[in-house]
């Protein structure tokens, strides 16, 4: 309430207003009618444009990660091994197994994977692989790609408002030291007519 009665106290026409007071006024609707404009406009072509990257991203991985059912061979003690930190990544709590799977030359692979559930010798499971039969992740699904590209267009329309609030608040900070540097010169003349019988005339 008291922020609008100032800025309308700006807007009125009356002896006390300043032009610093003018421009302020002016300087906070031009970065409101900014920020309506320029924070969604850079949300939605941020987001558009992570979100077409990221559903190449999501062909991608699809195209070039594939299921396959591999057989445990034996349980192993400790977390998730170092030369898997993709396929990995993020899985704490599960358990190691050496495992064997078919790769994609009809041979078979064997190494160390991380399963969410205990598995007995020779029970199978399912696991993502690339196309060379090496271990990976799951592939992104395109929801997941869709809340990412949403996340990422939000914080650029709040990225983009913070930046024009920070360009108004410098601009205001330099009304501020203007409108204090011309006090100071008005100070600075009327003292040196201060006591005089005459100052006033």
């Amino acid at each position: 309430m008291v922020r609008a009665t100032a800025l309308a106290w700006r807007w009125r026409r009356n002896p006390l207003r300043r032009r610093t007071d003018v421009l302020e006024s002016w300087v906070g609707l031009v970065a409101v009618v900014l920020m309506l404009l320029a924070g969604p406009v850079t949300g939605w072509v941020t987001g558009s444009l992570a979100h077409e990257a990221l559903r190449h991203t999501v062909r991608e991985q699809h195209r070039h990660r594939h299921l396959v059912t591999a057989t445990t061979l034996r349980a192993l003690r400790g977390g998730p091994a170092e030369t898997d930190r993709e396929a990995t990544a993020g899985r704490e709590g599960h358990h190691r197994v050496v495992a064997r799977w078919p790769g994609p030359d009809g041979g078979e692979r064997s190494g160390v994977v991380a399963v969410r559930h205990a598995t007995r010798p020779g029970q199978p499971f399912p696991l993502w692989t690339d196309d060379q039969g090496r271990l990976s992740g799951r592939p992104m699904d395109p929801d997941t790609a869709a809340v990412h590209a949403g996340l990422a267009g939000a914080g650029a329309a709040m990225v983009a408002c913070g930046l024009l609030e920070a360009v108004r608040r410098l601009v205001v900070w330099r009304l501020m030291q203007r409108r204090y540097a011309h006090w100071d010169r008005a100070w600075e003349r009327a003292g040196q007519t201060w006591g005089r019988a005459d100052a006033g005339s």
